[in-house]
């Protein structure tokens, strides 16, 4: 247990000091912008889908560092990957994050994030992790923006007193 918690903020640090594909992206075919209203997380994501399949991903803004390094990984993980693997993954991450996916116990494509799983123990970070998740989706689409607050957003989650 002690191994994973000291992975999990060694992935965290690391992430947030220097996080992947974050920065601008020229000439994207999509973008969003994703806000948590709990904490101020605020996200600017910008994709280029080619055909389905995610050619380049980048995001910038401001956020702690569960959600950078979330959001980090997120775009290290989907590029390339089709629209199709992107929406499974943001299912399963969701998921995992709120505790309805065990990783454990069940198969899923998650990979290297499930480094995420021990933040479900803490119910006020949850949805900093999951915020990138939700940009993404809006930005898959077309959506101009999204909130971890929207109940019109099906990836709302209400969880605890988040």
């Amino acid at each position: 247990m002690a191994d994973t918690k000291a992975l999990y903020q060694e992935v965290i640090l690391d992430h947030n000091r220097k996080p992947r594909n974050y920065g601008r992206l020229d000439h994207p075919s999509h973008k969003a912008e994703g806000h948590n209203p709990l904490c101020g997380d605020h996200l600017a994501l910008a994709l280029d889908l080619q055909g389905e399949r995610i050619a380049g991903i980048a995001f910038e803004g401001e956020s702690c560092a569960i959600c950078k390094a979330s959001a980090s990984m997120m775009t290290a993980t989907v590029k390339g990957k089709t629209r199709e693997d992107a929406e499974t993954l943001i299912r399963e991450f969701r998921e995992m994050a709120t505790g309805e996916l065990d990783c454990g116990s069940y198969p899923h494509h998650l990979g290297r994030l499930t480094v995420f799983a021990g933040v479900r123990d803490l119910p006020t970070r949850v949805k900093c992790a999951i915020l990138p998740w939700h940009t993404l989706r809006a930005a898959i689409h077309s959506q101009a923006s999204t909130s971890t607050e929207s109940e019109a957003d099906p990836m709302h989650a209400p969880i605890g007193d988040a």
